[in-house]
C-alpha cells in the first residue's frame, strides 16, 4: 500500500480518468488533497467519486474552477487542447498563479503551446509525462519527467510525489515530452533485442526462464528483462503497455527527429516492427509481444 508524506492538502483537479488518470488521481484523494475529477465518460467519472470521494464536473472548466493544481492525462495533442482550450476548457475556469500539469504522452510541440496560452492568462504550464505503465501508476509509483519554469515545478512537486516515486525539473517547456521520447527510443530497442535473444535460445533447446534467470544478473539485465522475460516465454501479452500506444508515442518521436535532424534506424524500424503486430492483431497486447512476430 503506497504511504503519503505529509503534504499539506490543496486544491485539485484531475482531468481525464483512463487507466492511467483514474489511480493517479486516486493517490491525490488517498493522500488527502480535495479533488475534483472530469471525464468525458461521466459514469466513470461517479465511479471514481463513489470509490474515492471528492467530486466530479461537467467540463473541464468547472473542474478547474478553484484548483490551485490541475492535472490532465488523455490520448494525444487533440485531446489535450479539447480540455485546456476554448470556453470550457481548463485554462478559461483556472485562476491567476494556478499550475496545469500535463501527464500525456504528447508532443513537444503542443507543451509549448499549452505554456504559452497559460503565460498569456497569469497562468503556469508544466509538461510532466511519465513513465512506468499502469502498474506504475496502481502503485503509486511513476516516474514524471518535467519541462518548465522552477518555481510551478517545485511547487507541484510534493503533490505530484501522491502518485509518484520521482518527478524532475529536465528544463524548460517541451522537455519532459522529449525526455519521455528518450524513454521510449530505449525501450523500443530493449524490447526487440530481449525478444531476438529470446526467440534465439528457443531454437537453441535452451531453458529460457534459466537463461534469464542467469543473465539477469549480469550486465544484460533491464527492468524489460525483470519484469517481461518470463512472460514474454510464456507466450503471455494481455497486459501492460499497448502496442498501439507505443505506436503513437514512436510516432511523435519519429516526428520530432524528423524536426532535429535526429538518425534513429533502429526505432524506425521497430516502430515498423510493432505495425507488424498490429496486423497479426495485437493492438491491445503488451510492447513486449515484439517477441510474436519472430514466431
Amino acid at each position: 500500500m503506497k504511504t503519503y508524506d505529509s503534504t499539506p492538502a490543496r486544491r485539485v483537479a484531475f482531468l481525464g480518468l483512463g487507466v492511467m488518470g483514474y489511480p493517479m488521481a486516486g493517490h491525490l484523494a488517498g493522500a488527502g488533497h480535495h479533488v475534483t475529477v472530469y471525464n468525458r465518460s461521466t459514469a466513470k467519472a461517479q465511479a471514481w467519486v463513489t470509490e474515492h470521494g471528492g467530486k466530479s464536473a461537467p467540463t473541464p472548466r468547472e473542474a478547474a474552477a478553484g484548483a490551485e493544481f490541475v492535472f490532465a492525462c488523455v490520448g494525444n495533442d487533440d485531446d489535450l487542447r479539447s480540455i485546456v482550450l476554448g470556453a470550457d476548457g481548463a485554462l478559461a475556469g483556472m485562476t491567476q498563479g494556478a499550475v496545469l500539469v500535463d501527464h500525456t504522452t504528447a508532443s513537444a510541440e503542443v507543451a509549448r503551446e499549452l505554456c504559452g496560452a497559460a503565460r498569456t492568462l497569469g497562468l503556469c504550464f508544466v509538461d510532466a509525462p511519465v513513465s512506468g505503465g499502469q502498474a506504475g501508476a496502481v502503485n503509486g509509483a511513476l516516474t514524471v519527467m518535467c519541462g518548465g519554469d522552477e518555481a510551478p515545478f517545485e511547487a507541484m512537486k510534493p503533490v505530484a510525489m501522491a502518485f509518484s516515486k520521482a518527478v524532475t525539473l529536465v528544463g524548460g517547456s517541451g522537455a519532459g515530452q522529449l525526455a519521455k521520447m528518450v524513454n521510449q527510443v530505449c525501450i523500443a530497442g530493449l524490447v526487440q533485442a530481449l525478444s531476438e535473444g529470446i526467440a534465439f535460445g528457443t531454437k537453441a533447446g535452451l531453458d529460457m526462464k534459466q537463461v534469464l534467470e542467469v543473465i539477469g544478473k549480469g550486465a544484460a539485465q533491464s527492468w524489460q528483462m525483470d519484469n517481461r522475460g518470463k512472460t514474454m516465454v510464456d507466450d503471455q501479452f494481455d497486459f501492460g503497455f499497448a502496442v498501439d500506444w507505443m505506436r503513437k508515442d514512436l510516432g511523435l518521436v519519429l516526428d520530432e527527429a524528423r524536426r532535429n535532424g535526429a538518425r534513429l534506424p533502429v526505432t524506425a524500424l521497430v516502430d515498423q516492427f510493432y505495425a507488424d503486430v498490429q496486423a497479426l492483431g495485437g493492438r491491445r497486447w503488451d510492447t513486449s509481444s515484439l517477441l510474436r512476430r519472430l514466431k
